[in-house]
């Protein structure tokens, strides 16, 4: 499984709670918006500008006016389409989804919206644990989910589903929501298939003394132990062994020594954290206090991120810390990437001071896939249409954002990632990783493990609704 498409993993925290840390050129662009007569010079210039402006990476026409109108569908009206984002933000304090879909939107309508219609973005916060009653509030207001993600969101997926509600997910977590009904992501993500198996082979590669001595440290939680039982899969898979499978209280730690002390005495040479990126700079510190280094620590994605870099100060000389991202565009190399640098511009002026990150990068993809299929609609702008439009993305990248995926085919296992590590002067490409796309991914090596034991997807059956019932 991938948290992130990794499904984000997750850390655990007091109440064995989980806490987000927070996934090439696109084949069927958006619409194009071509004059039928000849134009003259000023008014080429002119549209030329428009669609400049309303286009991002190498979609063109994303949003724009037009005279759409009608209640089409509840949520939207011919003034505007009310988005419901679904976000952990009042628990964990980490504003990057409810960010994304603000300067998203704010930017989408100042080009008009989606054929006139103004997007309208209604955070629902789940409060971590209140993921039902906010998953409640959505289904009863908003047209569709987009841009959002909770922690414990497997809880509430029957809950979307008996609404009939589609969601256009940032980063699915659970098993129960990765590849759910009604869902499309910026990135394939199914609980069946591990999303590291190309991740753990090229670490065993590059560390062959590494493979049978794996380690897993993590925050104890229901979340945890089912990521902690797909690394173990992956890593046998992929000819490894997990040597230690440890587990902490989920309030947290105050002296790491102990663990570090048995993760030595295992003779543990690379390991995969689950908690959060201060926790492991914290054992990472108590490592290097008895003097033991590993080969290679999995930091995940939770970490990648500047402040990862900022607070781990010389662990990162000590500690080779990697994260495998799921076919997404490294945000220190956004200015090599024309989507990806329209997102730091938008932020610049929609949301100064505000940080691009990974979870922005997915938050926007995903509303990029939601304003794309919605304007393919035209006026009649209803569920079943953004839905069926959105499966027809065969090689969608949110305008150059990430790799490839096929929004038809999520649940099926994960083509593409890409390798980081963590220096003291930032995040970069993993030294030794070897792209084979865009010069950034590497696809069609990842393998496929298929995962067991593990929670199903949850389907429109498993609350008597079926696809015929989508308007």
């Amino acid at each position: 499984m991938r948290l992130l498409r990794l499904t984000m993993r997750t850390a655990a925290v007091a109440g064995a709670a989980a806490v987000l840390a927070a996934g090439c050129s696109r084949a069927g662009g958006g619409s194009q918006s071509a004059a039928t007569t000849p134009a003259s010079p000023a008014a080429t210039s002119s549209s030329a500008a428009a669609s400049a402006a309303s286009g991002f990476g190498t979609l063109s026409g994303v949003c724009h006016g037009g005279s759409a109108s009608g209640s089409t569908d509840q949520g939207v009206t011919s003034s505007s389409i009310t988005v419901g984002v679904l976000t952990d933000e009042a628990f964990n304090k980490d504003p990057d989804l409810p960010n994304a879909a603000k300067v998203f939107a704010a930017w989408c309508d100042a080009q008009g919206g989606i054929d006139g219609r103004k997007i309208v973005p209604v955070l629902h916060q789940t409060d971590l644990m209140a993921v039902v009653a906010a998953m409640t509030a959505a289904c009863s207001s908003d047209f569709v989910l987009a841009g959002g993600s909770a922690a414990l969101d497997g809880i509430a997926v029957n809950t979307r589903l008996k609404c009939l509600l589609p969601d256009f997910d940032a980063q699915p977590v659970m098993a129960q929501n990765q590849g759910s009904a009604l869902q499309v992501a910026p990135y394939a993500s199914s609980s069946q298939y591990s999303g590291y198996a190309g991740y753990y082979k090229w670490l065993f590669q590059k560390y062959p003394g590494s493979a049978n001595h794996v380690g897993i440290l993590s925050g104890q939680s229901v979340i945890t132990e089912i990521d902690a039982s797909a690394v173990e899969q992956t890593v046998k898979a992929d000819g490894g062994a997990v040597a230690y499978n440890g587990t902490f209280p989920p309030v947290g730690v105050s002296n790491w020594t102990p663990y570090a002390q048995t993760i030595k005495a295992k003779g543990i040479k690379g390991l995969t954290f689950y908690d959060t990126p201060q926790d492991l700079i914290a054992l990472e510190q108590a490592l290097d206090s008895i003097g033991y280094h590993l080969d290679w620590i999995d930091a995940n994605s939770n970490a990648y991120g500047t402040g990862f870099i900022q607070i781990a100060g010389k662990a990162l000389t000590k500690q080779n810390n990697y994260a495998s991202l799921p076919g997404i565009w490294p945000v220190e190399k956004a200015a090599g990437n024309p989507a990806v640098q329209k997102i730091v511009q938008l932020f610049h002026q929609y949301a100064p001071g505000q940080p691009v990150t990974l979870q922005v990068e997915l938050g926007f993809s995903a509303w990029l896939l939601f304003a794309v299929s919605a304007e393919s609609c035209g006026a009649n702008l209803t569920r079943l249409c953004v839905y069926q439009a959105a499966l027809k993305q065969a090689a969608w990248t949110g305008g150059g954002i990430s790799a490839p995926t096929n929004e038809g085919a999520l649940t099926g296992p994960p083509t593409c990632f890409n390798i980081e590590q963590a220096t003291a002067s930032g995040w970069q490409a993993a030294g030794g990783f070897t792209p084979n796309t865009g010069g950034t991914y590497s696809c069609g090596q990842e393998g496929t493990v298929k995962l067991t034991g593990l929670p199903g997807p949850a389907q429109l059956s498993d609350v008597g609704k079926s696809l015929s019932d989508l308007k």
